[in-house]
């Protein structure tokens, strides 16, 4: 991994991966008045057939060093990936902002699609595994997920880039 300090102009120090990973993986809730400024929103940005980009809100979830969402392969962005894997994703916690750089990979294990299902369930989505053991399905999502079946995603960070909100600050980006 190479790390890059993005704010020594200010004699800000660089800010260490470890204890991003560390607060993602204590989660970063969705319900309401659990975040800043009310909730944690994630935002996945993939790019249209244009070259343009397309962002959107989207639930993911941090696990085994890897961001993890699901949406209709008829979506746009589920046909964005399809075409161009291509994609970041950008998240605000109380102690840094957040954007992940990488490919999605659409999952195709049962196993893990049945955990993933599992985990967004324990965070309060009824999410469970449709009949094909291959995708979600639950009585809703958000609307921008499209109509059931809801296929999962795995973004493996390429490159990210932090901004601490806290004292005593700092930025640092990361390649992988």
């Amino acid at each position: 991994m190479e790390a890059t300090n993005l704010a020594t102009l200010y004699d800000l120090p660089a800010l260490d991966w470890s204890g991003i990973t560390a607060r993602l993986d204590a989660g970063l809730s969705q319900a309401p008045g659990t975040g800043g400024p009310d909730r944690h929103t994630s935002w996945l940005v993939t790019i249209n057939p244009d070259g343009s980009p397309h962002a959107t809100g989207i639930g993911a979830l941090w696990v085994d060093g890897c961001f993890w969402f699901e949406t209709g392969r008829d979506t746009r962005k589920g046909r964005n990936l399809a075409r161009d894997p291509r994609c970041a994703l950008s998240v605000a916690a109380r102690e840094f902002d957040l954007t992940v750089e990488g490919e999605a990979d659409l999952v195709t294990d049962p196993g893990t699609v049945a955990d993933l299902a599992a985990r967004w369930a324990a965070n309060g989505w009824p999410a469970r595994v449709d009949d094909t053991g291959l995708a979600l399905t639950a009585e809703f999502s958000a609307p921008s997920a499209g109509s059931p079946p809801w296929h999962v995603y795995r973004l493996r960070p390429r490159a990210a880039t932090a901004l601490a909100t806290v004292d005593p600050g700092g930025a640092t980006r990361w390649r992988f």
